[in-house]
């Protein structure tokens, strides 16, 4: 198994199991943008950062099988694992392609659809970045981003000591040379290299103890706090009192737990037209 860090959360099997769960917490939201977007049968596509291919496939169903998905990852793990189960549903359509988006080797005004969620946060140079990207999306084709505004985090009632974890997030991030507030200069950066910007929409989940989204925030609590004492960016005695107190507010049936600010970006690279849906 392989157990080496290729971005800052990891990729092991738990991570992995991680990682299902955050994408059903989300697929609605998902689901909505790229029904906005109209991604249709017969596009080419390419899922950059796409860890296990949760995203990978389901944009193979809406493409179907005159269409191709590319799923891009730098994770060996994760792209076997995927390779597996694409095999297995014998889909001949879905290729990969081990690297980073920076520099991995993409065909020239190729794709219908490129998209990437919760990756660009983690870019040290996210120009560079979408440059690249950019060069291989055909005219008339759409970049599409998922990403954190990294504000809105909060737990009712307030005055725990998880009122500082926004702070420790935030600084975690920052130990890769991410930013957690990335989305905020992304319509800039893609007007500058010539994509239009057609859509641009928050949202944020909240619930209860036994909501989703809190299990969602409990898994990735009790797996990377410790993480991020390894990092320094927290001490491990502030992350005993965080679990702790946030354990007994699992308890509390009042509780409430408000997500991060997610974005949906997305820009075409001429006018908007009748298959670019926007609401």
């Amino acid at each position: 198994m392989e157990q080496k860090r290729d971005y800052l959360l990891g990729a092991n099997e738990e991570e992995l199991e991680r990682l299902r769960f955050q994408h059903w917490v989300w697929k609605k939201v998902t689901d909505n943008f790229f029904d906005r977007i109209g991604v249709k049968e017969g596009w080419k596509c390419l899922d950059v950062g796409s860890g296990p291919g949760f995203t990978t496939m389901d944009l193979r169903k809406r493409v179907g099988a005159a269409g191709e998905v590319t799923a891009l990852e730098p994770s060996n793990y994760y792209l076997e694992w995927l390779q597996q189960e694409t095999s297995g549903r014998g889909w001949t359509n879905v290729k990969f392609l081990r690297g980073k988006a920076e520099d991995a080797d993409l065909p020239l005004r190729y794709y219908d659809f490129i998209y990437f969620r919760w990756v660009i946060a983690f870019v040290p140079d996210p120009e560079k970045f979408l440059k690249h990207l950019i060069a291989a999306v055909r005219p008339g084709g759409i970049i599409a981003v998922q990403d954190y505004w990294y504000e809105g985090l909060s737990l009712y009632p307030r005055g725990t000591s998880f009122d500082r974890l926004p702070d420790i997030i935030r600084a975690y991030y920052r130990t890769a040379g991410g930013d957690p507030f990335v989305t905020g200069k992304i319509p800039s950066l893609m007007r500058k290299h010539g994509i239009h910007v057609v859509d641009f929409a928050p949202h944020q989940l909240a619930g209860g103890p036994q909501s989703d989204v809190w299990e969602w925030v409990h898994r990735f609590l009790t797996g990377h706090l410790p993480l991020m004492a390894e990092k320094g960016v927290v001490s491990k005695l502030e992350v005993k009192k965080i679990l702790a107190e946030w354990n007994d507010q699992r308890k509390n049936p009042e509780a409430i737990y408000f997500s991060p600010i997610v974005v949906d970006i997305a820009g075409t690279l001429e006018a908007p037209s009748n298959n670019v849906k926007l609401k």
